[in-house]
């Protein structure tokens, strides 16, 4: 597997201006000849598809929700990140930019992270003129707030449905190019596999959702924007509908997957209630600027909140990092909540949940203040847990959120598979080993918007592309193997359903692969996967037909990825022998518990390569160098 980062030379804050310079570019007139993929409509995918359309090339789009703008960055809460510094508090590029390479445990590109905290500045104009509703001060500029990992307020927000607001803005422009016959959009439809032809990524095959017929598109390059992995572990905040198939169809047709073992955990989420529940509910982390976190000195303290004293609360993060608080990254705040629980101080049922009180913030500021900021999620956590969060405080519980893993991509966004771009949580590129809050969205619209646009320009000049459509024999191959792996499931007649299995593998990964890991769990997981996979194919059961809306068949092909992935999530956790970041092996942290790095023997990407269903895969290793930021301990005291 070759791997060329295509980093551009020259000081750090000229590299994107020299780079985009230097790309070649497709005039006018030939952007009609080309035919791009799109898959996926959240905020990367639609702000691609959009920004690809107004620049002139055919787009097709395709996502299996009923509706682009049903796209899971509507669920996203808290905010965006800008190094805008309304607040005249000392933030900048380079700020913002060394925060996040910081709190990613320096196991990301330099230039990828100093281009993404650049365009930040953008994407917020961008988004005022599309009309996001984002929060404004008294005398109308832009409010910001603060986010984990940050001691700046850069984070621009539309209380706590700031992503069902930028993807509006996102989905209206996507709109405008339908309207206008530029996009072509094929909402139910889910992509199966990747065609490659002559070594480059040349269309996809999908299945219609409603009508169960599958489908091959051709086109000049495939752009995947689908999201990240999360859902391997059954229980997270994902979408249940999200998954990572496409890229993982991907990544068997030659793309390389990046470092599958960084997974977040997002430490404010409403904590499990019961054994057959289908997903979890983030509390936005914007809550910690107001909201106080801690449990009870005693252990085993079961009396209510309101009847323990101050002196008997442990406020563990103001405790442990001073300089940071509440807003201590989301990786050493979710570790200090396991912790706590651990130690016999969890609050709630089960003792899995620690405290996140406001009663402080409403004696300061009032209840209507606290309200204005943050009113439509504690509605949100009334209607679930049936507790009034003014008046007692929120019980939250870390849990799976996000993943830093994903294809690997150059600069250009472009995998080692030519023609095959990665955009927003799909790629690897930007956060590292840990995502500070409020980059996700960032990350995507800078993609889509502010970077793909320029650099596919670049591969489309500089390939001669030979005319390609859907009677190539790649395209008939890989389509009847996508209906022989439909008619598989259907074949199989067996007693377990799919969530079933799901439930089971997911647990098993939450136990061995989740917010902590140790060798003898990995690989404990990496024998009982396979056995796992074994039976889910000689005993699933998927009822009715595939030539109809078949939910359960859908689900069947997900998780049968689901089973293969989850041995790569193992694999690459195994074979890193470090603690970074949202990768916490037990056998190494300091002496006070922290995440202990090893960089003489780690500081690289892990790109995994595919060789076949009977076949390990083979590790592929991309060195990070940091020029311009000092490898450092990670200190957040």
């Amino acid at each position: 597997m070759h791997l060329d980062a295509k980093l551009p030379a020259g000081p750090l804050d000229a590299k994107w201006a020299r780079h985009r310079a230097a790309l070649r570019l497709v005039s006018p007139a030939n952007k009609r000849k080309y035919h791009v993929i799109v898959v996926g409509s959240g905020l990367a995918g639609a702000s691609a598809a959009a920004s690809l359309a107004e620049l002139g090339y055919q787009v097709s789009c395709f996502c299996f929700q009923d509706s682009p703008r049903r796209a899971h960055s509507i669920a996203a809460q808290g905010g965006i990140n800008a190094a805008k510094n309304y607040q005249n508090d000392g933030d900048s590029a380079e700020r913002l930019f060394t925060d996040t390479i910081k709190g990613g445990d320096f196991r990301s590109r330099e230039a990828n992270v100093y281009r993404l905290s650049e365009v930040s500045v953008n994407i917020i104009d961008q988004c005022v003129a599309q009309g996001v509703p984002f929060a404004r001060e008294y005398g109308g500029m832009l409010a910001n707030r603060s986010f984990g990992g940050a001691q700046v307020s850069r984070t621009f927000y539309a209380r706590g449905q700031t992503g069902q607001q930028l993807l509006i803005g996102a989905y209206q422009a996507l709109e405008r190019q339908i309207g206008l016959g530029a996009v072509k959009m094929y909402e139910r439809h889910e992509m199966l596999d990747l065609v490659v032809v002559d070594g480059k990524a040349r269309g996809i095959v999908v299945r219609d959702l409603i009508t169960g017929e599958m489908s091959s598109h051709a086109g000049d390059a495939v752009v995947l924007g689908t999201g990240g992995y999360g859902n391997v572990f059954y229980l997270s905040t994902n979408a249940k509908g999200s998954n990572v198939t496409a890229a993982f169809r991907a990544y068997k047709r030659g793309a390389g997957f990046a470092n599958p073992c960084f997974t977040q955990i997002h430490p404010t989420c409403i904590p499990v209630s019961g054994d057959y529940q289908s997903k979890l509910t983030l509390m936005s982390e914007s809550l910690r600027n107001d909201g106080r976190v801690w449990v009870p000195l005693k252990q085993g303290d079961t009396r209510a909140p309101g009847d323990i004293p101050e002196a008997e609360r442990d406020y563990y993060l103001e405790r442990k990092y001073p300089s940071y608080g509440n807003l201590a990254p989301r990786d050493i705040s979710s570790r200090a909540a396991k912790e706590a629980c651990d130690d016999g101080r969890g609050v709630g049922p089960g003792g899995r949940g620690v405290y996140l009180d406001f009663a402080a913030a409403i004696a300061r500021l009032g209840e209507d203040t606290i309200r204005e900021r943050y009113g439509n999620l504690f509605d949100m956590y009334a209607q679930i847990t049936g507790e009034n969060p003014y008046k007692v405080p929120m019980r939250i519980y870390p849990a799976v959120h996000y993943t830093m893993g994903g294809l690997w991509v150059d600069y250009n966004l472009m995998s080692n598979l030519p023609g095959l771009h990665v955009i927003g949580e799909a790629n690897f590129s930007d956060h590292g080993a840990n995502r500070l809050g409020a980059s996700a969205l960032m990350q995507g619209l800078a993609d889509g918007y502010f970077v793909l646009p320029y650099t596919i320009g670049d591969y489309l000049a500089s390939n001669k592309l030979a005319p390609v459509d859907t009677s190539h024999d790649a395209f008939r191959v890989a389509e009847a193997e996508a209906k022989a792996a439909t008619d598989r499931f259907l074949a199989i007649n067996g007693t377990r359903t799919v969530d079933s299995f799901h439930r089971e593998l997911g647990q098993l990964m939450w136990e061995k692969c989740g917010m902590a890991r140790d060798r003898a769990g990995l690989e404990e997981a990496l024998r009982r996967i396979p056995e796992l996979r074994a039976e889910f194919w000689s005993n699933l059961k998927v009822l009715g037909t595939s030539d109809s809306l078949n939910q359960s068949l859908e689900k069947a092909g997900r998780v049968a990825d689901y089973m293969e992935f989850a041995e790569l999530m193992c694999r690459d956790a195994l074979e890193r022998e470090e603690s970074c970041g949202g990768h916490f092996r037990t056998e190494y942290q300091t002496a006070d518990g922290e995440a202990l790095r090893d960089d003489a023997h780690f500081a690289h990407v892990a790109v995994w390569g595919y060789e076949g269903p009977d076949a390990p895969p083979t590790r592929h290793r991309e060195e990070l160098e940091f020029e311009f930021i000092k490898l450092a301990t990670r200190s957040y005291k």
